[in-house]
């Protein structure tokens, strides 16, 4: 009796078609590299795929002025904190609760929340299934780090899922 063995590749790729078969687009991740065929990333640093979360983030808050929705963008972007257990926190809260902005409307001041996951209706979400995303890591030492998850699902150009 010969057993074949299973790759981390083939679990790989069958992960990929399965998440492909729910509605997932597949990019690969090299292809979206800042050095590779079509970028979409303007570093290796850069974890959110800005132009799919910038659209979504029109797309889910039409009534929210642009101005206001860039503001929430930059706030996601800022997220950082000594702790990853606190800006884990803070990203479940803007995730799940909206993220509170404030603009001018007719000579006065308003807050609203812009959402980045449309719950109400899924299907007016984006989801991308990458495989092979490297991202590199600055440390504030001067070194870097290399990582590479084998696959990360993106909703709404954030990364939501590492496998």
């Amino acid at each position: 009796m010969t057993t074949s063995k299973i790759t981390e590749s083939a679990i790989e790729d069958l992960a990929i078609e399965l998440l492909e078969q729910q509605g997932y687009q597949y990019l690969y991740g090299p292809d979206i590299a800042p050095d590779g065929e079509t970028p979409r990333r303007a570093s290796f640093e850069d974890v959110l795929l800005f132009d799919r979360l910038s659209s979504a983030v029109s797309r889910i808050n039409p009534s929210v002025p642009e101005e206001a929705r860039a503001d929430a963008i930059r706030q996601i972007e800022r997220l950082s904190s000594p702790e990853l257990i606190a800006s884990n926190e803070t990203f479940h809260r803007m995730l799940t609760e909206g993220i509170s902005v404030t603009y001018q409307k007719d000579g006065s001041r308003r807050g609203d929340l812009v959402w980045l996951i449309d719950f109400d209706q899924p299907a007016n979400n984006d989801f991308v299934v990458l495989n092979q995303f490297t991202v590199i890591d600055s440390s504030p030492n001067g070194g870097q780090a290399n990582k590479r998850p084998d696959v990360i699902l993106f909703v709404n150009g954030l990364p939501l899922v590492v496998i």
